[in-house]
């Protein structure tokens, strides 16, 4: 968010603060990447809808290109030990990061007693069931929760020009509602899904992602890919590049390539659609209550994450918990840049792994 400011309202001046204020509310408002929904909303705001594709391949196909290589190359050294050491050591960066972006998100939005009671049940929920539907109807629930009870007003109202582009609108219901019921087990249909279903930024894709590959996909190639997205520039959502490498490993790229547009395409078509309206929608109270019960919920799916599979797959034997404590300082008091702790956690798994 600070490099597009940074880029398109003080270097470039494609918008001013105020419209790029509005754009980055209206990522944290809708379900999908809070950062690509920025990037997409400032392609469309520059040149149309075919900006806003154009800024979605500058913004994704690095990441992508190096997510699909990733899960190519790391088939051919599964049995190399310095590769293993390096893995487990990434794993471990895992529970660092998830278990950060917990805590923070925590603090941003549970800061009563109902927020955090919401918080902790929805945990309790999906650590005593899994699946995806128990996800959905925590997140309902918290939904209904937050309108009636901390429904508040925002003090801001609809602008006189405010209009909605339906068609984007009525295309993302369709798909959401259809593909289930006729491509049920379709690689562009599950990563659609969870891509609408994702409230509260990059990190929280990791339970959904992880409800609808466990069958499918071994947890240390999950976590391994869910590391390897902390590596590398773009945004996390492309995990979900590597996820479909994995899940078609005969034709890789064609799989991650459906997986990526999957799960970006329902908040590009959210965004593309509210854009013009989202300020009026977004004052009403009983919405921006649910809001806040949404964020509530999406803080205990992520701290239900951050025990299964990220801890219970990482976390094997004390000096693995040694390391995930230094490198949470690393991170929380030191700030070592993502870069950093990425080499710091490669060297410890080397090391972890020689020892054993």
């Amino acid at each position: 968010m600070g490099y597009f400011r940074k880029s398109f309202v003080e270097k470039l001046k494609w918008m001013d603060d105020e419209s790029y204020a509005r754009t980055v509310a209206l990522s944290q408002f809708l379900p999908g990447p809070g950062s690509s929904q920025v990037g997409f909303a400032i392609g469309c705001h520059r040149g149309g809808l075919a900006g806003g594709i154009c800024a979605f391949v500058g913004f994704t196909l690095p990441s992508f290109i190096l997510m699909v290589l990733l899960s190519v190359s790391s088939a051919g050294l599964a049995e190399s030990g310095t590769f293993q050491g390096i893995v487990h050591g990434l794993k471990l960066l895992a529970v660092v990061v998830v278990a950060d972006a917990t805590l923070g998100m925590f603090r941003s939005f549970c800061k009563d007693r109902l927020t955090a009671g919401l918080c902790v049940l929805t945990a309790a929920a999906l650590l005593y069931f899994s699946g995806i539907g128990v996800q959905l109807i925590a997140l309902l629930v918290a939904a209904v929760v937050g309108a009636v009870w901390i429904s508040k007003s925002t003090g801001e109202s609809a602008p006189s020009d405010s209009k909605v582009r339906w068609w984007p609108l009525v295309l993302f219901v369709v798909l959401f509602v259809c593909l289930p019921l006729f491509w049920r087990d379709g690689l562009f249909s599950g990563f659609f899904q969870a891509g609408s279903l994702v409230f509260g930024g990059g990190h929280v894709v990791l339970p959904l992602l992880q409800s609808g590959v466990a069958e499918t996909v071994a947890d240390d190639s999950f976590l391994l890919g869910y590391a390897g997205a902390q590596a590398v520039p773009g945004p996390m959502f492309t995990f979900a590049s590597f996820l479909g490498a994995e899940l078609t490993p005969e034709t890789a790229w064609r799989g991650a390539a459906l997986a990526t547009l999957g799960i970006f395409l329902p908040g590009f078509l959210l965004v593309y659609g509210l854009r013009g309206a989202w300020q009026g929608l977004a004052a009403r109270p009983r919405l921006a209550g649910a809001t806040a019960g949404l964020n509530a919920a999406v803080v205990g799916l992520l701290l239900a994450a951050l025990f299964k599979p990220v801890f219970v797959s990482a976390v094997i034997q004390p000096s693995d918990f040694a390391i995930v404590v230094i490198g949470f300082y690393l991170l929380r008091s030191l700030k070592l840049p993502i870069v950093g702790l990425v080499l710091f956690f490669a060297l410890a798994g080397l090391f972890l792994h020689s020892g054993s």
